[in-house]
């Protein structure tokens, strides 16, 4: 029988020594309605990790890592209680994730490194305030300010005139798609389609993903409304593909949705791996509340 040749490892002993890594690095699985991520407590998140990409691309590693959408690192935070950088799993970074913030709210009051809950996160998207749900010492609901959206193109960003982007068309693979452009921390493009259970977003994501009025990209929400109270959702996120749920584009579908007339400001989406109620509330922000839940904790052999 042929022998199959050993696999390189994805990070290298000079990685490691720069980088000031463990051997063994401990890390906490979670996951926010079917979102996961690897999540890694380091006290600073900047020096000396200094490029957290590769990092990223082994911790999510479904074969040979520990295996999520990618990684997310927490540590603390000059301008916050605590800060938050999160990493596809391509190694790219995001803004923010709605799903991790929950997530990194369970993480660190079930970690003890805190007893508030009520917690200020910095991201890269600016600082949130994470209001925790705690029941016999376990967190479980966490209401995240997920700040203002932001509708004018060229702040989503996106290349197109005008104030707004709203049921506009867009011309995918040689057809017109309408849609509308929200940012949340992320970009993002809402899509009405008669049945979204039905489509083949490995297929057609990326023509949305890598189209040319998207310049930083985008993540693309598919969505079907139920009622004034209900939308359900499918997303094809840039640098990771088709997960079950995305935070900030669950806030993104509600905005679309009431910008379009289609649901209340108040409504419950419901994406593959569960359902998050998303308000946009009065003062202009928009509130998600859902669950997160730990997986599994261990040390993972970055050699």
């Amino acid at each position: 029988m042929a022998q199959f040749e050993k696999r390189l490892p994805l990070l290298g002993q000079k990685y490691i020594e720069k980088m000031q890594l463990p051997q063994k690095l401990a890390f906490t699985k979670m996951e926010g309605i079917g979102n996961d991520y690897v999540y890694v407590w380091l006290e600073n998140l900047d020096t000396p990790l200094t490029d957290p990409a590769p990092l990223a691309v082994f911790m999510a590693d479904r074969n040979y890592g520990v295996g999520g959408d990618g990684l997310v690192l927490i540590g603390k935070s000059k301008k916050a209680d605590f800060r938050m950088r999160m990493f596809n799993n391509d190694g790219s970074e995001g803004n923010m994730c709605g799903n991790a913030s929950r997530c990194v709210g369970k993480y660190l009051f079930e970690h003890k490194h805190t007893d508030k809950t009520a917690i200020t996160l910095e991201t890269k998207s600016g600082i949130r305030t994470l209001l925790l749900t705690v029941e016999k010492g376990k967190v479980k609901s966490v209401t995240v300010d997920m700040g203002k959206p932001i509708i004018k193109p060229a702040d989503i960003p996106m290349k197109a005139d005008g104030d707004t982007f709203i049921s506009k068309e867009i011309i995918i693979n040689g057809q017109k798609v309408k849609g509308t452009g929200v940012s949340m921390g992320n970009p993002h493009f809402v899509v009405p389609m008669p049945d979204i259970a039905s489509l083949d977003l490995p297929q057609i994501g990326p023509f949305f993903e890598h189209h040319e009025i998207f310049p930083e990209r985008v993540n693309t929400e598919f969505i079907e409304v139920v009622s004034r109270q209900r939308v359900r959702m499918r997303v094809w996120e840039r640098g990771s593909g088709e997960t079950l749920a995305c935070g900030t584009g669950a806030c993104a579908v509600l905005v679309a949705c009431a910008l379009n007339d289609y649901t209340d400001k108040k409504a419950c989406i419901e994406l593959r791996g569960g359902e998050l109620v998303i308000e946009w509330a009065e003062d202009g922000i928009v509130y998600m509340t859902g669950p997160a839940r730990e997986v599994f904790s261990g040390e993972i052999e970055l050699l």
